[in-house]
């Protein structure tokens, strides 16, 4: 793929090995207006890579640097994820400036920079998430319009349980447990579920936990944590 070098001074050091790879959306009203902010040393904030809505990739940070893009975050037992994360934006202007679906030539360029990036790191497929899962009580992104599906076809993320799908019957704090086992921050239980509902129940993220969500943890559990203990 070919890349635009458009470098930001906000990055450090790693104190972890490279083991996520963390999706946004850029959540501001253009492309160029967020590429501008990444790189302006004031906002001290930053991502290894910017897909553009065309399908254009920007190079910001060295993958081998720290970016400063999660933020306050937690998954699977690493609370610096920006350490242990390569970060990508994709431009969209997000829930507040009118959030609309992922173009297909932006969606070609995430996938192709996705199975690089995952190759390259042998990153789990648990391990390629979203901002909102890493941070579920401050953010959104990249929302319930991104495609997962496209990503899971090609082993590159988890794909949402459909077939088989048994109701467990537990009660909410049951859920949450094993919500946290699979590798959610449950601080706030109904941000977490309004997380995991995003990610893989993303035609209903009212935050109620019922049935199908009780079943489609539970699937998770069953096929990548080697069963529940709840």
């Amino acid at each position: 793929m070919t890349m635009i070098w458009n470098p930001s001074p906000n990055f450090g050091e790693r104190s972890l090995p490279i083991t996520m790879l963390v999706l946004h959306y850029t959540g501001m009203q253009s492309g160029a207006a967020a590429i501008d902010w990444l790189a302006n040393p004031a906002s001290k904030v930053s991502a290894h890579y910017v897909v553009d809505e065309d399908g254009q990739l920007v190079h910001m940070v060295r993958e081998e640097q720290r970016a400063q893009h999660a933020g306050l975050s937690y998954w699977r037992g690493v609370t610096d994820c920006n350490s242990a994360s390569i970060g990508i934006e994709i431009v969209n202007p997000g829930h507040e400036f009118g959030y609309r679906p992922f173009p297909e030539a932006q969606m070609d360029t995430v996938t192709r920079l996705v199975a690089g990036i995952v190759r390259t790191y042998g990153i789990d497929p648990r391990n390629v998430v979203g901002h909102s899962d890493v941070a579920p009580t401050r953010k959104e992104d990249p929302g319930e319009l991104f495609d997962w599906e496209r990503l899971a076809k090609l082993g590159l993320a988890v794909p949402r349980p459909r077939e088989k799908l048994v109701d467990p019957g537990w009660p909410d704090a049951a859920f949450l447990l094993a919500l946290e086992r699979y590798g959610y921050s449950i601080s706030d239980g109904r941000a977490a579920t309004v997380a995991f509902q995003r990610r893989f129940r993303p035609e209903n993220i009212e935050g109620v936990i019922d049935g199908e969500c009780r079943a489609i943890l539970l699937s998770l559990l069953l096929e990548y944590e080697g069963g529940p203990a709840i």
